[in-house]
């Protein structure tokens, strides 16, 4: 059940992060100008919320962060995973409910080279979101639940690099955190630990 809970935390949050990059380089919001401006604009998800892509890569980075870490830092980057997952899901929700002007301003700007906030709106007709807000928010919700389930329990995780150590332990004192290494579920997250510490996983 460790094993699991580890997993799905480490993937949970890998998995939310690489949903919210992929998110940050779609459309996000069509948006129809007036008549006499340019044609229809498409407003990637980078362009909408601009802190979408060094959130997102946060967040992978993160997640393979959480395969070598200690307990204490295993706790500092669960709560970062809550912050960044939060931050993702309300802005994106946000974007997604009500298309907000200042989502648009920029890719508005670039294409018609005005700027400020009633030239924007005077041009600006309507705006339509696409499902990928909506996507990012399922990405945020992801990386908040791994976050969480990092904190409730990272004190039970395998403690990475115990099979390597060097201090010469001999008999059954060093018996016996091995017995209870063996006992445990083997997952790819442990193997992720082998490879990281110079050791072939498949001589286990």
């Amino acid at each position: 059940m460790t094993a699991r809970a580890r997993s799905f935390a480490v993937l949970a949050i890998i998995a939310g992060g690489a949903l919210a990059i992929i998110s940050s380089t779609q459309t996000w919001l069509d948006v129809t100008l007036d008549a006499g401006a340019t044609a229809a604009l498409q407003v990637a998800g980078a362009k909408a919320f601009t802190m979408l892509a060094p959130l997102s890569l946060a967040a992978l980075a993160l997640g393979l962060a959480l395969t070598v870490v200690g307990r204490a830092l295993r706790y500092a980057f669960g709560a970062l995973a809550l912050l960044i997952g939060g931050t993702l899901t309300v802005a994106a929700a946000r974007i997604a409910i009500e298309q907000p002007l200042d989502a648009v301003a920029a890719a508005v700007t670039t294409s018609t080279g005005l700027s400020g906030t009633a030239a924007i709106a005077g041009l600006v007709t309507s705006v339509t979101a696409t499902p990928w807000p909506w996507l990012t928010v399922v990405a945020g919700v992801l990386i908040v639940a791994g976050g969480a389930l990092t904190i409730a329990t990272a004190h039970l995780w395998r403690r990475s690099g115990r099979r390597y150590r060097t201090d010469g332990g001999t008999g059954a004192g060093a018996a016996a955190p091995s017995a209870t290494a063996a006992s445990r579920p083997y997952d790819a997250i442990d193997s992720w630990d082998d490879l990281s510490h110079g050791d072939d996983p498949t001589a286990r």
